[in-house]
């Protein structure tokens, strides 16, 4: 059949309306956008999708606010009712065009009405939310927008706390990866649909709060600037955002790198010169070290994504990938608390154990912790009940779990590094100047021989003898005798490190590790 001379009309308008959803449409808001130093939301979606994979659901909605708005000018100026929402692929570079690449991304449109949720939005929310779970996709949301939208007409409403789209979303928890992105302002409503994400990757610029400007004067709490609401200053060290970083460019990338890490294994892969190891923990004791370039060595070149680095910093929490395949790793950082694990530590760690295990990520856990940390002062952050979250979470874990001791292995917290027993994980294994114990060996000495030390006067005397008999305890708890007596698996040389943990991965995930059937603590 040959095509007609002129296009029909239904196609010829058609055209039209699409060609006004485009951003092409609107120059004037585009070029205030721009402006400010960040993109449309078109810009964005295009920059993560793989090229024509978007298929986009609601194009044609607008504003509901024809009562007081002509409807010509709210086609023009409210596109998509300022949701952009749609199935597509992502890292199809990585992953082919097989079920994996497949995802969900909406974005909200800060150039429609400040990115603010409309009562079509609302609906495209349940309509893709539904289908997310549905098709099982892993999702991504840029969230930016000004919660909740008060200027629509077409619908009646008392509260609009009948809203689905929040309990949908929460849903989703455990059952799919979701990865919301923020830039600029993200208040109320746009904020939650971040703070329910599994991950947050935000800007430099971002201010993220459960209630804006209008929201904090309407409550009597005076007049604060957008930007002053939840700044990153605030939000990184708090631990409310995984990835910060320095504008949505750069946030797409992040995120395709992610994503990437629950999308499955990759074919091809880099690895370090795994002899530096040998030499990466200081011998003393009492020197501390940063333990993510032995993380980045351990695993695969450039795979390597922290997750909330500035958020108790004594716990590294890591995404990762060893020979193509994504792993999760949990660290202690000797140089804050000495690696002692915080209550803020535990609920960063317990958290992350259950992303791991909801989306079948192996764990592997680096630990060189003198134990809990102690005191008044830490009791004072509910350290009992926080504390213990490490434990239950490590013991729940569906997912193998691979404990290296690189240094220090003392006390309950080395116990709930590895997931509450040394044999607990699949594999544990020490490096050779490890030494593990029930308590850091000097505070051992001093309770155990508190009456023969009670008994010599001499300071001098007293210190010595603590010395002797911590020098023979240390003697007694090295990794070697503790491998003896089997309470690890073995002792190695650290530049062997990478490949056991390969050999065991392959051993333990031959059988696919479950997923979801439990939901993530957004905390």
């Amino acid at each position: 059949m040959s095509e007609p001379d002129e296009p029909r009309a239904d196609l010829v308008e058609l055209l039209r309306r699409r060609a006004l959803t485009d951003d092409a449409a609107r120059p004037d808001a585009v070029e205030r956008r721009h402006a400010t130093g960040g993109r449309t939301a078109r810009e964005n979606v295009e920059d993560l999708v793989d090229a024509g994979s978007f298929v986009e659901y609601g194009r044609f909605a607008i504003a509901p606010q024809r009562f007081r708005r002509d409807v010509d000018d709210l086609i023009a100026r409210t596109p998509a009712d300022g949701l952009i929402a749609g199935t597509a692929r992502i890292n199809g570079d990585l992953f082919g065009d097989d079920d994996r690449s497949a995802c969900a991304v909406l974005s909200y449109d800060y150039t429609v009405l400040a990115g603010t949720q409309g009562a079509l939005g609302h609906r495209k929310k349940d309509r893709l939310f539904e289908l997310i779970d549905r098709m099982r996709l892993p999702t991504v949301f840029f969230a930016e927008g000004g919660g909740g939208r008060p200027g629509d007409t077409d619908y009646p409403v008392v509260s609009a706390l009948d809203t689905r789209a929040f309990a949908l979303w929460a849903k989703l928890s455990g059952v799919v990866p979701r990865i919301a992105v923020v830039r600029g302002r993200c208040f109320a409503g746009n904020a939650v649909i971040a703070g329910t994400s599994d991950l947050i990757v935000a800007t430099a610029d971002a201010s993220l709060g459960m209630g804006g400007p209008a929201m904090i004067a309407g409550g009597g709490l005076g007049d604060v600037p957008p930007d002053d609401v939840g700044p990153m200053s605030m939000q990184e060290p708090n631990g409310n955002v995984d990835v910060v970083v320095a504008d949505e460019a750069a946030a797409v990338a992040v995120t395709k790198r992610l994503l990437g890490y629950f999308q499955g294994s990759v074919a091809t892969w880099t690895a370090p010169d795994q002899a530096t190891l040998r030499t990466a923990v200081p011998e003393r004791d009492r020197r501390a070290y940063d333990v993510t370039p032995i993380i980045e060595t351990l695993a695969d070149d450039g795979s390597v994504t922290v997750l909330r680095p500035r958020f108790a910093r004594e716990m590294v929490t890591a995404l990762a990938r060893i020979e193509g395949r994504a792993v999760g790793v949990i660290a202690n950082d000797t140089r804050f608390t000495a690696g002692a694990i915080t209550a803020a530590a535990s609920d960063k760690a317990a958290r992350f154990l259950q992303l791991c295990d909801a989306f079948g990520l192996p764990v592997i856990s680096l630990i060189d912790c003198p134990g809990y940390m102690v005191g008044p002062a830490a009791e004072a952050d509910s350290l009992v009940r926080r504390a213990s979250r490490m434990l239950v979470a490590g013991a729940a874990i569906r997912v193998p779990l691979i404990a290296v001791i690189l240094r220090r292995g003392y006390g309950l917290g080395a116990q709930a590094m590895a997931g509450g027993s040394l044999h607990e994980p699949v594999l544990t294994v020490a490096w050779p100047g490890a030494h593990l114990g029930p308590m850091g060996l000097e505070g051992a000495v001093r309770l155990g021989l508190r009456k023969e030390l009670d008994a010599i006067v001499d300071n001098d005397e007293r210190e010595e003898r603590v010395r002797q008999a911590t020098a023979a305890a240390q003697e007694n708890a090295k990794a070697l005798n503790a491998a003896m007596l089997f309470e690890i698996d073995d002792v190695i040389d650290p530049a062997e490190t990478r490949g056991v943990i390969a050999a065991t991965l392959s051993a333990a995930t031959k059988k696919p590790a479950p997923r979801g059937g439990r939901f993530i603590d957004t905390w």
